[in-house]
């Protein structure tokens, strides 16, 4: 981390947070030399990644939560994460999708942000299990009014989990009997050895579904998503045709990802894209 008095806040966590995770841990005082801003302001950054619940304070200093494989942070909670990287990643991911096309879009708080990407593209057809992406689709309905070349939503039912996404019987059945062009996917984890991951069982069941509808699977994931492992696993690296994340991606990442994947995106690279 380079010293910077410049940082926003969200900036300045995000480098607090992959400090943490890096290292296993951090003092405060150095993360005052290496973001030069003072005692004060890192102990006001250690409180609200606290509060989100990805580090633990300790005296001095914090360390990161290890989580189990069955715990599923809330929408909000999950919200507040990289958001610079989730915007990235939506600009690029949005750049997939062409007009007129059959697109399906997963829950979660990056398919959610590359939905306000998509309201202007015209003649969509939008499948989603996520409440959210739903809302923000009627929401640019509502405020624009009836509109030549709004997108059509199709929203699955089902039972509502902590991430607001429709899972269980119901959203299975509808899904199972659409066909999309291509389907965004947000993951909880993405690793060699267990592929795409999430901490509920329903849902990786509901994703399953989606993946065997889709013609194409972009998974849509920043760098922290990575080496991380839920509960159930739902599909191999291999079934994934792209991969769209942040450039904070380790280099070591990359290299493991050419030897499954045929195309990884990498927003804010010099030419976003990186043939595999």
């Amino acid at each position: 981390m380079s010293e910077n008095q410049n940082l926003l806040a969200e900036q300045r966590r995000a480098l607090i947070l992959d400090e943490v995770r890096r290292r296993g841990g951090v003092r405060v005082n150095e993360l005052t030399r290496k973001l030069g801003v003072s005692d004060m302001t890192v102990r006001r950054d250690l409180d609200a990644l606290a509060r989100q619940g990805v580090v633990e304070k300790v005296h001095g200093g914090a360390v990161p939560v290890v989580e189990a494989s069955t715990h599923e942070p809330g929408f909000e909670a999950k919200s507040g994460l990289e958001l610079t990287a989730k915007e990235d990643i939506a600009r690029a991911a949005a750049e997939l999708v062409a007009p007129g096309s059959a697109i399906a879009l997963s829950g979660g708080t990056t398919t959610y942000a590359l939905a306000h990407r998509l309201v202007e593209v015209p003649d969509l057809t939008v499948v989603t299990n996520s409440v959210r992406v739903a809302d923000v689709f009627h929401a640019a309905q509502r405020t624009s009014g009836p509109r030549q070349g709004a997108a059509t939503v199709v929203l699955t039912g089902g039972v509502r989990t902590p991430s607001d996404s429709l899972v269980g019987p119901v959203a299975d059945q509808a899904i199972a009997a659409l066909h999309f062009d291509v389907l965004f996917l947000g993951v909880h984890g993405i690793s060699v050895e267990a592929g795409l991951s999430t901490p509920n069982l329903a849902e990786a069941e509901t994703n399953r579904r989606l993946v065997q509808s889709a013609r194409r699977v972009v998974v849509v994931a920043d760098h922290t998503k990575w080496g991380t492992v839920g509960l159930s696993s739902f599909a191999a690296l291999e079934q994934v045709d792209t991969l769209v994340t942040d450039g904070g991606l380790a280099a070591q990442a990359r290299a493991e990802i050419a030897e499954h994947l045929r195309r990884l995106v990498v927003a804010g690279d010099s030419e976003d894209v990186a043939e595999l």
